[in-house]
């Protein structure tokens, strides 16, 4: 990893990793493990559904503007851009894999459009377990067919947590809609507290606190948590870490390598080179 000050050239603890992995054949689909010890995650977001299993120890983490723990045998099931953090709760960290998975993807595999989860913890240990087997085994294949129906198998595990098709958007959450919409389309620029609310209809303040009651986030984390994940996508296509910290809005490399490793606990050269492996 790139030796950067203020930036450790790996995690907070020597014992920390943190390991990914794309699907050549198969879009919007990553792969994750990690054993976590002493890192704690920063307000983020990913593009697809966070789902997985705690193998061992317990994680806390903040979502929908709750604290939960995620014990070992549990569970875990996040929506697409929703923000959340992460921490060890106990002495040794926790190990847990994941799978990031876009909507699209999800749809194509299922057949089902709009999955959505209400739960994001669930201690179901003979479900955890397969979901682990299942995760590791995606890993390990390297043969597209046998890939495409692990991760078939593994939908079919998370399928009866989920709700389908998601329900409409309140009034409140429409309008609030155009602004995350807003922020997506504007990652590059400095925005202004005014220039949002003016896309909300309403005055600046007023606009902040609604804001805030609705994403439990000030607009200025979710646009940070955005740059990243967008941060993150770039980078997933091998361009250059300068390039991808002025496309999303980020002063220069160095903030890009420290907010990064501050999220997803690694740096961009490292992910990059995790991708390559």
């Amino acid at each position: 990893m790139t030796n950067m000050q203020g930036v450790p050239s790996q995690l907070s603890s020597q014992r920390d990793t943190a390991e990914f992995r794309l699907a050549a054949h198969r879009p919007g689909v990553e792969l994750y493990r990690a054993h976590i010890v002493r890192h704690a995650f920063q307000p983020h977001t990913h593009d697809g559904f966070g789902l997985g299993a705690i193998e061992s120890g317990v994680e806390r983490f903040r979502y929908r503007g709750a604290d939960h723990l995620a014990p070992p045998d549990s569970i875990v099931m996040m929506n697409p851009d929703e923000l959340h953090t992460g921490r060890a709760e106990t002495e040794g960290g926790w190990h847990y894999r994941m799978v990031y998975i876009e909507p699209s993807a999800v749809a194509e595999v299922t057949g089902e459009p709009g999955w959505w989860f209400g739960e994001v913890v669930r201690k179901d240990p003979p479900s955890a377990r397969r979901v682990t087997s299942l995760l590791d085994a995606l890993w390990q294949s390297r043969e597209p067919l046998a890939f495409d129906s692990l991760l078939f198998e593994l939908l079919t595990q998370f399928r009866r947590h989920a709700r389908t098709p998601r329900a409409a958007p309140g009034e409140r959450a429409a309008r609030f809609a155009t602004v995350v919409e807003y922020l997506h389309a504007h990652l590059s620029q400095r925005l202004t507290l005014g220039e949002l609310a003016a896309v909300a209809g309403l005055s600046p303040f007023h606009f902040l606190r609604r804001f805030q009651a609705q994403h439990h986030a000030t607009p200025q984390q979710m646009l940070m948590a955005f740059r990243l994940a967008e941060a993150k996508r770039q980078l997933s296509r091998n361009e250059r870490p300068a390039q991808v910290a002025a496309a999303v809005g980020l002063a220069d490399q160095a903030h890009l390598t420290r907010a990064f490793a501050r999220r997803y606990g690694v740096t961009p050269a490292a992910y990059q080179r995790a991708l390559r492996g």
